[in-house]
Parts: C-alpha cells; structure tokens; sequence
C-alpha cells in the first residue's frame, strides 16, 4: 500500500508569550529610577542650601584640608584693623583662642559692619598654609537670638560680649 501524502501535519494553535509579566517589571524599574532622580535632587539641593561655617579656630586647624576651597568663615572683627580700600575693606577676624585671619573683603560692607562684631565672611585662604583670606560677602549677625544661641562665639577679643 502506499501513503497518500496530504501534506503537513495540522499544527495545534500556540498561544503567544503573556507579556504583562515584562511590562510590569519594566515598569517597576522605571519607577525606581524615577524614584532615585527625584531623591538624588532633593539631597543635592538640600545640601546646598544649609549653611554651615567654620569658625577661625576651626579653619585654622584643618586650613590644609581646606585649602584654597570657598568657605564660610566666622569670627569677630578685631578692632583698629579696619580699613577701606578703593574696592572694599582689609580688616582681621579673630577666634577664641586669639588667633586671627586677615581677611580682604572686595565689594561694599554692609551698613551693621563694624569692629568687635560677630561676622561671617565667605571666600578662601589664599593658600593652603596662609592666613590670608580673600572675601566677596560680608554677613553680619544682628538679632539677640544669636547670641544667647552661641554665647562664646561672639566674645569680643577684649571679653565682652555683643
């Protein structure tokens, strides 16, 4: 006998690959990343809007670490070391140990600036081993919160206390 030939056998229907699993998980780490940028800019901005500052005594002790980095600097101005120049003002900072910066401010000080005063400069030490620093902000402290905050900040060279 011979075999008819009808061709092909017939094929049993194949059902096609459920794609909801994948589309899940592609949407789950979408979310994540999602997620990590919006955390990753919160931190950042965070970050950047706190207002930290070291004060004379601080910077002095680790200035090599710091180096020529910009840098909140807080201190007192010492008084009889005030003086103007054609853009701005050289004056010197002290901390409570008696040590002191010498600070060249370019720009215009703000009206509260004065001698004996608690200030906070922003700028950088020239060098990594000077007591130089070079300022483009002045800011001045004036509210009484301040300092019944942080009493022994803002003695005065001489002792007192503004």
């Amino acid at each position: 006998m011979t075999a008819v030939d009808t061709g092909p056998p017939p094929l049993a229907p194949v059902e096609p690959r459920r794609r909801a699993a994948s589309s899940k998980g592609r949407f789950l780490v979408v979310c994540v990343l999602l997620a990590a940028a919006v955390a990753l800019v919160l931190y950042k901005g965070l970050l950047s809007s706190l207002n930290y500052f070291d004060t004379v005594d601080q910077a002095l002790d680790h200035r090599a670490q710091i180096g020529t980095t910009s840098i909140r600097l807080e201190g007192v101005v010492v008084p009889g070391t005030v003086r103007s120049t054609g853009s701005g003002a050289l004056f010197s900072i002290s901390g409570d140990d008696g040590r002191a910066v010498s600070v060249t401010f370019v720009g215009s000080p703000p009206e509260l600036f004065k001698p004996d005063i608690p200030v906070v400069v922003v700028g950088s030490f020239t060098t990594a081993t000077s007591d130089d620093f070079d300022s483009n902000q002045i800011l001045v402290k004036h509210s009484a919160s301040y300092i019944a905050q942080y009493p022994s900040r803002v003695r005065a060279p001489n002792g007192s206390t503004r």
